[in-house]
């Protein structure tokens, strides 16, 4: 092959502390094993990058995070490990950074796992691991929805629950933020006073209260306000609706009310989607 158009490759080689005495997990064999690969195979080394006492369950690495910064990558084609858990031992991590490689036109080597994405059957094997691991997040994430919504459906308590403007959790229950319940209790009442969302909104900033992260209000977030279900003493997942026992904003009637008073304000009758919540007449 022709100089200068020879593959440039960044060699990475990671060791956490508990693999420091391991034998042949030293930093030292695995990047002269990297090396030895690229005389072999005619790779030019580009680049080293070595990561020293890290776990490679997460990307929080120097070197790593060095290698893929946007004047290092410029330097190198195909990246080389001695093997896939060297790099990643988080699956999905590891399959965005074979997106990102992809994306970028760049290779991937795995020596010891005999996996070179530069080649038809490296991309295939790569592929079916990427689809296996695809499988696998899949089928736990159908096992994580049974089992809320089963929790859901059987009163079994918060699940994966952020607290709206006006609670918080607290011991895993659900405890009202008593200066913020007082606010929603008065948009309740502005809104059914017939006040407009714009008007509400205006007044709130105009008083200086601002929504939990200290932005303004808008007819936007005071909407989703007014829509949700906890303000009446429910928590909604997938449908499913259960009591949460904290003190409600306003009364399940109260709330069915103000769900038909904005229906009744939206122009088309396919957009309004109305949500009520149990009352004592149902």
């Amino acid at each position: 092959m022709a100089e200068g158009t020879r593959k440039r490759a960044a060699l990475y080689a990671r060791v956490s502390t508990e693999e420091q005495a391991q034998l042949g997990h030293s930093l030292e064999a695995q990047m002269e094993s990297l090396r030895r690969f690229c005389t072999a195979h005619d790779l030019e080394v580009a680049g080293e990058y070595i990561d020293d006492g890290f776990s490679g369950r997460n990307t929080n690495r120097k070197a790593y995070r060095q290698m893929f910064s946007k004047e290092e990558r410029k330097k190198w084609d195909t990246l080389v490990v001695l093997k896939m858990d060297r790099i990643h031992r988080n699956s999905r991590n590891f399959m965005e950074m074979m997106d990102d490689l992809k994306k970028n036109n760049q290779n991937f080597v795995s020596t010891y796992d005999k996996i070179d994405t530069g080649n038809a059957v490296g991309r295939f094997v790569m592929d079916m691991i990427q689809r296996i691991a695809q499988l696998e997040s899949e089928q736990i994430g159908e096992r994580t929805y049974m089992g809320m919504k089963e929790k859901a459906s059987t009163g079994g308590g918060i699940m994966g629950f952020n607290p709206p403007f006006g609670y918080v959790i607290k011991e895993g229950k659900l405890t009202v933020a008593e200066d913020e319940l007082s606010v929603v209790k008065e948009i309740f009442a502005m809104y059914e006073r017939g006040m407009t969302l714009d008007a509400i909104a205006y007044r709130l900033n105009g008083l200086g209260t601002l929504t939990r992260k200290g932005n303004p209000w808008n007819k936007f977030n005071l909407r989703n306000i007014l829509h949700n279900t906890v303000y009446a003493g429910y928590m909604s997942w997938d449908g499913i609706l259960q009591e949460h026992g904290a003190e409600r904003a306003v009364t399940p009637e109260r709330f069915n009310g103000v769900q038909d008073l904005m229906a009744s304000k939206v122009r088309d009758p396919a957009k309004r989607n109305v949500i009520h919540v149990p009352d004592g007449n149902q």
